[in-house]
C-alpha cells in the first residue's frame, strides 16, 4: 500500500513562489510517475504538472506552463512542485498522485484524464492573495 502526503501549502502574495512536496511511504514507487492536480469548490479537478519516472521529463498544462515545474530527488520518495509567479487564480487545494508508468507519456495522459491515477494524497491548500 502506498501513502502520499503533500506539504508546503500556504498563503503567498501574487507574483510569489511556493514549493509543494509530496512524500511517499509504504510500497516503492520506482515504476510510478507523479502528477499534481488542483481543485477549487465548484470546479472540476485540473491536472497541472507531472514528472515521468522513465526519463525525468516534466510536463505542465497550458495554464501553468513556464511557471510550474515538477521534479524529484534521487531517493524516489519525495517529489516537488515548484510554483513561480503565482496568480490569484492558482488558489486551490493541490494534490499529488501516482500512476503506474506504462509508457513514456503516461503521467501526461493521466493529467488529461485518459488514464486514472492509482494513489492520491490528502491535499494541501494554496492561497494566492494580497
Amino acid at each position: 500500500q502506498v501513502q502520499l502526503v503533500e506539504s508546503g501549502g500556504g498563503l503567498v502574495q501574487p507574483g510569489g513562489s511556493l514549493t509543494l512536496s509530496c512524500a511517499a511511504s509504504g510500497s516503492t514507487l520506482d515504476r510510478y510517475d507523479i502528477g499534481w492536480f488542483r481543485q477549487t469548490p465548484g470546479k472540476e479537478r485540473e491536472g497541472v504538472s507531472c514528472i515521468s519516472s522513465r526519463d525525468g521529463t516534466s510536463y505542465s498544462s497550458n495554464s501553468v506552463k513556464g511557471r510550474f515545474t515538477s521534479s524529484t530527488d534521487n531517493t524516489r520518495k519525495t517529489w516537488y512542485l515548484q510554483m513561480n509567479n503565482l496568480k490569484p487564480e492558482d488558489t486551490a487545494v493541490y494534490y499529488c498522485a501516482a500512476i503506474s508508468s506504462l509508457s513514456k507519456e503516461m503521467c501526461w495522459l493521466g493529467l488529461q484524464g485518459v488514464y486514472d491515477y492509482d494513489y492520491w494524497g490528502q491535499g494541501t491548500q494554496v492561497t494566492v492573495s494580497s
